[in-house]
């Protein structure tokens, strides 16, 4: 299945009532018609505390383990060749 936010946001509600997080998000009128497509059914409201959630995701990606590099380092960076083109922009005028 493919999701625009990436697999990480199907696999981490796997297995569970994700309805809340669905509402929490505020997703187009789009995505609500098209989630009517895949809605299986309605868990009974005397069931729903049954649910366990999991504590913690047990799934491992590859972006998990190199999330730092591209959230911090690859910016970082990105930031400091701008700043130093911009410089050397000002100093030649």
């Amino acid at each position: 299945m493919w999701h625009p936010g990436g697999e990480e946001v199907l696999r981490e509600q796997a297995g569970g009532d994700a309805t809340e997080n669905f509402e929490d998000v505020g997703h187009s009128t789009d995505a609500r018609e098209l989630s009517k497509t895949y809605i299986i059914g309605e868990l009974h409201p005397d069931d729903r505390s049954k649910i366990a959630k999991p504590s913690e995701s047990l799934i491992t990606t590859v972006d998990s383990n190199s999330s730092w590099w591209t959230n911090w380092v690859i910016p970082a960076v990105s930031a400091l060749a701008v700043a130093l083109m911009y410089r050397i922009y000002m100093a030649e005028d």
